[in-house]
């Protein structure tokens, strides 16, 4: 399989804010097969596309497709911008494309991703083998442009076995996640929403959701103007359908700018909510000082499961009123970014396998997180993912009676 270059898709999303795509540099052309040299391997090993659809998903994530532009600069680069490190900032068009042009020199890649696609990706790795149960159908939908940075991602997450199902918006650009890492590890983050950033429910989307098992809406979409009727709609369906409803939080600033949006999906619909300490503390609307397992007891009194990640210091699952504290897994950590999305993926393929164990649960999720975070990158390796699948299924195997997944189950953990 030939490796895909990045210059066509690269020139095609700066044209409008540079006038002319004939000035595309040789780094430019290096820098899409450098960047996506380890996943194309992964695609070798087995993971293809769907030719035929399946009658029903395990689970479909809804979300905006974000391009991930990442790479290394010095303090320089980013004075020299007017960035301030550390720091997450939204863009326009022409300033994604200054940023872009001055990184032209830099180490730096592209690739599919976002929270949501993480997880994803990391679930229908774990799935990929019908260990301790079928094969996994995952797929995406949502938000997606028809430029060529839209069909680059459609097609990375297809190779990755996750089915990108929404239709792109006509004359719609795909938004873009401009990652600058420092030599401190420091990480400055431009995001440019795209001008597809607005979900629409309609019977396609009603379609999707109506076929799957597990259903999650993404945090950062409550970012997107008019987009909670879209959510509120598609968990209504979901619900209908009988499928459970997870929310991931995503991000502090998000949920204290549309804490009303948040409450008003999590408390009417939500069967598992996603977040880490800061995250649960802002939806509690707990100070700093409150402890991450106050806020999962909390939350659990409004919703079946909630999963808080704390970093190196472990993480709870909690249902109803209590919470279970799971240890870290041992790891030497080289990249932290992506650590809770692969404890996520973990949760959400726990419950499909019927898992009854929370503790059991908790413990593959976290040794995910800890195999990514032993990595640099924030996507689970196949072997890895085989690896934990297998480790699983002889521990589940080993243990209590496995159920059945639903809303019911969830309720009487």
């Amino acid at each position: 399989m030939g490796k895909e270059k990045g210059g066509p898709f690269w020139d095609s999303s700066l044209s409008s804010s540079r006038g002319s795509s004939s000035s595309r540099s040789s780094k430019e052309d290096e820098f899409g097969s450098e960047g996506e040299e380890e996943e194309d391997e992964e695609d070798e090993e087995g993971l293809g596309s769907f030719s035929v659809l399946p009658d029903r998903w395990d689970v479909v994530g809804l979300g905006q497709a974000m391009v991930d532009f990442s790479g290394m600069v010095d303090d320089e680069f980013l004075e020299r911008l007017g960035l301030e490190k550390g720091t997450r900032k939204v863009v326009n068009h022409e300033e994604r494309g200054r940023v872009l042009r001055a990184m032209d020199g830099c180490s730096y890649k592209a690739a599919a991703g976002g929270s949501l696609s993480n997880s994803l990706v990391a679930l229908a790795r774990l799935g990929i083998k019908p260990i301790g149960g079928p094969a996994l159908n995952v797929a995406m939908a949502g938000s997606i442009g028809s430029d060529p940075l839209g069909g680059f991602y459609r097609s990375k997450l297809r190779r990755a076995n996750v089915n990108f199902l929404s239709p792109p918006i006509k004359d719609g650009t795909t938004g873009t996640v401009i990652v600058l890492t420092t030599p401190d590890a420091q990480r400055t983050m431009l995001a440019y929403q795209g001008t597809s950033s607005t979900i629409n429910y309609d019977s396609c989307l009603a379609g999707i959701v109506s076929k799957t098992n597990i259903f999650v809406v993404e945090g950062y979409l409550f970012e997107l103007p008019d987009t909670i009727k879209t959510i509120t709609k598609a968990c209504e369906e979901a619900r209908r359908s009988g499928a459970l409803v997870a929310v991931t939080a995503s991000d502090v600033s998000c949920i204290e700018r549309h804490y009303d949006d948040f409450w008003e999906i999590v408390g009417n619909f939500a069967d598992i909510v996603f977040a880490n300490s800061d995250e649960a503390r802002a939806l509690c609307n707990f100070s700093s000082k409150e402890s991450p397992v106050s806020a999962t007891r909390y939350l659990s009194h409004f919703v079946p499961l909630v999963s808080v990640t704390d970093g190196p210091r472990g993480s709870y699952i909690g249902v109803k009123g209590e919470a279970v504290y799971i240890p870290p897994s041992p790891c030497v950590p080289l990249d932290t970014c992506g650590a809770g999305d692969a404890y996520a993926s973990g949760i959400l393929y726990g419950i499909l396998r019927g898992a009854s164990d929370l503790k059991g649960m908790g413990t593959l999720a976290a040794r995910i997180a800890a195999t990514v975070v032993g990595q640099q990158g924030t996507r689970l390796r196949i072997q890895d993912a085989v690896d934990l699948a297998e480790s699983f299924a002889f521990n589940l195997e080993s243990s209590a009676v496995r159920t059945d997944v639903g809303s019911d189950h969830i309720s009487s953990l």
